[in-house]
C-alpha cells in the first residue's frame, strides 16, 4: 500500500512462530471468504465476513484504518490491480476478483492475496490467473539465503513477460513483520544478482501483479484504487514467506481457499 521504510528486520524463530500463527488465521479467513465467492455476492458482504472472522479468532484486519483505508479487504475486480474498495455491486459470471487480506495477531502481520474466477471466465483470463500464480512460486523458489532480491524479481518477470503480459512496476512486494510494510521492497521485475542480500530469518510478502495487457496503471480519484490503464484484466497472488537456507518456508496457505472455493 505504501513504500516500506527503515532498515531490514530479521526475525527470530520465536517471532516467526508468531507470524506463522497470524498467517494461519489469515489462511483460514481466506478460506471463509472463498466459500462465499459466487455470482450474486457483493464484495461488501465478503469484507464484512472477513472482519468478523479475523476478530473472532483474536486478530485485527491489518488493512482497515491503515493510512485511512476504509475496509478489511482489498477487493479488486477485473481491471483493478489492487486496493479496490468493497461495494454493493454483485459479482457476475465472467468476472475475476483479487482478494488481498492481512491479519495482525500477537504483534505481527501476515499478508496474502488470491485471484478468483467467477462463473464462465474467458480462457485467456484463466490462463493469466494460472500463470500469475505460477510466477509467485517461481519467485518463492528464489527466496533462499545467499540469493538477492533481484533473483526473486527476475524469476517472476522471466515467467510472465515471455507470455506477453505486463508486469506492474509501481507496486511491489515487501518485508513484513511488526509493521505491515517493511524493508526490503520486492519488485516483480529486475535483474538476477541485484538488490539486497537475502539472509535466513527475513520474512517477505512476495506478490506478483500481472496484467493481461500492458504494464501501465492509473490511480482512481478515491486515492487508493489502482487500475490497468488499458482496462484489461489483472491478476494478483501473494504469500508471506521466510527466507531459509535451502528452501523458503511459506507461512500463508491457499489450502483453505482451494478446498472452499465453489468455482474451482
Amino acid at each position: 500500500m505504501v513504500m516500506a521504510s527503515g532498515s531490514i528486520q530479521y526475525k527470530t524463530e520465536e517471532e516467526i512462530d508468531l507470524i506463522r500463527a497470524s498467517a494461519l488465521v489469515l489462511a483460514k479467513a481466506h478460506g471463509e471468504i472463498a466459500g462465499m465467492i459466487q455470482e450474486g455476492v457483493t464484495t461488501r458482504q465478503l469484507d464484512k465476513r472477513a472482519e468478523e472472522f479475523i476478530r473472532d479468532h483474536g486478530g485485527v484486519p491489518s488493512f482497515k484504518g491503515y493510512n485511512k483505508f476504509p475496509y478489511s479487504l482489498c477487493l479488486s475486480p477485473n481491471s483493478v490491480v489492487v486496493h479496490g474498495f468493497a461495494t454493493d455491486e454483485p459479482l457476475k459470471s465472467g468476472d475475476i476478483l483479487s482478494v488481498d487480506c492481512g491479519v495482525f495477531l500477537n504483534g505481527f502481520h501476515s499478508d496474502s492475496a488470491y485471484t478468483y474466477p467467477i462463473g464462465e471466465v474467458a480462457p485467456e483470463v484463466l490462463t493469466l490467473l494460472r500463470e500469475t500464480k505460477a510466477a509467485l512460486y517461481k519467485g518463492i523458489e528464489q527466496a533462499v539465503s545467499g540469493n538477492r532480491v533481484g533473483d526473486i524479481s527476475y524469476a517472476i518477470q522471466n515467467h510472465v513477460a515471455p507470455l506477453g503480459y505486463g508486469v506492474v512496476r509501481e507496486l511491489v512486494g515487501h518485508g513484513v513483520g511488526a509493521k505491515l510494510h517493511e524493508k526490503p521492497e520486492v519488485p516483480n521485475y529486475g535483474k538476477r544478482g541485484s538488490g539486497p542480500l537475502l539472509q535466513t530469518g527475513l520474512v517477505l510478502a512476495i506478490e506478483p501483479m500481472v496484467n493481461l495487457g500492458k504494464k501501465d496503471v492509473v490511480q482512481e480519484a478515491d486515492g487508493w484504487t489502482i487500475r490497468t490503464k488499458d482496462r484489461k484484466p489483472s491478476a494478483h497472488f501473494e504469500h508471506t514467506v521466510v527466507v531459509r537456507k535451502d528452501k523458503a518456508e511459506v507461512l500463508t496457505s491457499f489450502e483453505y481457499i482451494e478446498k472452499a472455493f465453489q468455482g474451482s
